[in-house]
């Protein structure tokens, strides 16, 4: 029987569990909060520049005409709200794409050319673009049969 005049001191092995993982989830939450603002952008444009392939792709087997996504120079870009930063060439004109990005402009790298192929052709060859904004790039890639996706994501030290 333990002597009542004596206090048990320090901590259960499940209070200190419950502390650490607190600290953890914490630590989490806190460093999802505070991703670069860089990667969110250029994740969405990713994102949305995906859907518009597929988007053209679509057109283009429809209208059996060929239709080719291609960025703008930026020396073609005098600044003003209605200049184009991308263009869809060929879609059919009922189909209105858009041709600026969300936020900042971004520079595009495409593998093997200046333009992307969307079709009309089912098989289109495997194409591969490259989105950089700052430090950060995220690669577009599609095989030629399957849609274009999100292949991978970095910073650049």
């Amino acid at each position: 029987m333990p002597d009542p005049g004596h206090l048990n001191r320090g901590f259960t092995l499940i209070e200190l569990l419950v502390v650490v993982a607190l600290i953890a989830i914490a630590t989490a939450t806190v460093s999802l909060a505070l991703r670069d603002p860089a990667a969110n952008q250029l994740e969405r444009e990713g994102e949305r520049l995906v859907a518009l392939f597929e988007t053209a792709r679509v057109e283009s087997r429809t209208a059996g005409v060929m239709v080719q996504w291609a960025p703008v120079q930026a020396s073609n870009n005098n600044g003003s709200d209605n200049d184009e930063q991308f263009r869809f060439i060929g879609l059919p004109g009922r189909v209105e794409l858009p041709h600026r990005w969300l936020g900042q402009p971004l520079s595009v790298e495409i593998a093997n050319g200046a333009s992307v192929r969307l079709g009309p052709e089912p098989m289109i060859g495997a194409q591969q673009v490259r989105l950089h904004l700052g430090s950060q790039q995220i690669t577009l890639a599609t095989d030629g049969l399957s849609p274009f996706e999100i292949t991978s994501s970095s910073a650049q030290q």
